[in-house]
């Protein structure tokens, strides 16, 4: 089921919202059982997937705090091991067995079952749980309807922010759902919404004119595509991220924020701690640190780095176009430590170009499916090719030029729109919001009638 889409804003969210309110803090069975429905509604063959991994966690966690010395390892090495498996097998088998087949005589038959949605989050998240109770941060959770809930919620299920247990288990059996908390949910969730909907779907039309042709176009036609996917991919992914946080803040969850206005980095380290904050702080927390973070010498400090970017661009896909994602940002990231003192700081107008020119040639890298056509298309970029004007003057129109102000404008801090809303209502924002945000949600819900069915670009993952 799909935040955007007309049957979750018009009967599950405010059925699930109101009965929630009436049940307060007894209705977390009932908010897993929506999760469940919510995940079943599009991925009812792999519903069961999610229950089982529920379940290995649950158990696993209470073994964990029953057990001392060795058997601890023991037992969290099979817990991380059976998390590992289930991703493994349906994310990247079919990737390995591709290449594989490549060196055998009789290739073996790969199966093109889809993958389970979300399936990259909710294993991370359990997997960060049995790693806190093993450290002792925290204690294995008891009732099993509570960590389903913490692994199923459903609004973060499916694209995130990775929340870790620690973060959230207090709220899971003491929260409030309150008419602040709601109105704030609201607000953002609309927000949020209105990225998705007005800017991002737009943006794809662009974006997918371009890249679905090869790269056989012209420069200005590869150059307005790459700035289309650039501007895309953020609303997409931070308007669902804006609409999770704004759903828990109405449930009573406070969520952890994804997204702090990367474009404006000076450096692609930068980029990296404002770009999908929580996946960069569980592998920093789980796998940079254990690996030694930055403590035994600068050669194991760049190797280090190298590893955790090469693996999070993995996380993202079973592809060889995103080993190579990880491969160029971590090359960028290791340059910048060994180049520190020359850094872009003091001139922060040539660090954004620097970060701007190499985070738009890495996206070229992420939304082609081959390496090849990623090749061809950046070739298009940089040298002259055909011109095909019917391409780009296709999109060259007031319309669109205003879809491209409005979302490079909204890639910084809204200081503008502040200085609107205190100007016109004073210290009373909230009139600002009660005039504006039905507007936003009544043009996101007329384009949502008249459009046709638009996923999130990273339910893939």
């Amino acid at each position: 089921m799909l935040f955007s889409s007309l049957f979750f804003l018009q009967i599950f969210l405010p059925v699930t919202y109101f009965v929630s309110a009436l049940l307060k803090n007894k209705s977390n069975l009932f908010l897993l059982i929506a999760s469940l429905f919510f995940y079943s509604w599009g991925e009812y063959h792999y519903v069961g997937v999610l229950i089982f991994s529920i379940s290995i966690n649950y158990l696993i966690g209470r073994f964990l705090s029953h057990s001392e010395g060795r058997d601890r390892i023991i037992v969290l090495t099979f817990g991380i091991s059976s998390n590992l498996l289930i991703l493994c097998y349906f994310k990247y088998a079919k990737f390995f067995i591709e290449n594989l087949n490549l060196f055998l005589p009789d290739p073996i038959a790969v199966d093109n079952a889809p993958m389970p949605i979300g399936i990259s989050f909710f294993t991370f998240q359990a997997i960060s749980y049995i790693i806190d109770v093993y450290r002792r941060q925290i204690e294995s959770e008891r009732n099993p309807i509570s960590l389903g809930l913490y692994i199923a919620f459903f609004p973060q299920l499916i694209a995130g922010p990775i929340v870790k247990f620690h973060d959230i288990a207090g709220q899971l059996n003491h929260r409030q759902i309150t008419l602040s908390g709601t109105a704030y949910g609201i607000r953002r969730f609309i927000f949020g919404l209105s990225k998705k909907v007005i800017l991002a779907n737009e943006l794809a039309l662009v974006a997918d004119s371009t890249f679905n042709t090869g790269g056989s176009v012209s420069s200005i036609a590869a150059w307005l595509g790459c700035i289309a996917y650039t501007l895309q991919i953020y609303f997409d992914f931070s308007g669902y991220s804006d609409m999770a946080i704004g759903l828990g803040r109405m449930f009573g969850f406070h969520f952890p924020e994804n997204f702090n206005y990367p474009y404006l980095s000076c450096s692609i380290g930068e980029f990296w701690r404002r770009w999908h904050i929580s996946l960069s702080s569980w592998f920093k927390e789980y796998l940079y640190i254990p690996l030694g973070g930055n403590k035994k010498g600068e050669l194991c400090t760049q190797r280090n780095l190298f590893l955790v970017f090469l693996a999070t661009r993995f996380w993202h896909g079973a592809s060889w176009n995103f080993v190579f994602w990880g491969i160029y940002h971590g090359f960028f990231v290791m340059l910048e430590k060994m180049l520190e003192k020359y850094s872009f700081k003091r001139i922060r107008l040539l660090g954004s170009l620097y970060v701007a020119l190499t985070v738009m040639i890495g996206w070229v890298l992420f939304r082609c499916e081959t390496l090849k056509n990623a090749a061809v298309f950046i070739r298009a970029m940089f040298l002259p090719g055909e011109d095909d004007a019917n391409l780009y003057f296709r999109w060259l129109t007031p319309y669109y030029a205003g879809i491209f102000m409005v979302s490079i404008f909204l890639c910084g801090p809204h200081q503008l729109l502040n200085r609107v809303k205190k100007y016109t209502c004073g210290e009373r924002t909230y009139v600002f919001d009660l005039l504006f945000l039905p507007v936003l949600l009544t043009l996101c819900i007329i384009k949502l009638g008249a459009s046709t069915y638009n996923p999130f670009i990273y339910f893939r993952f």
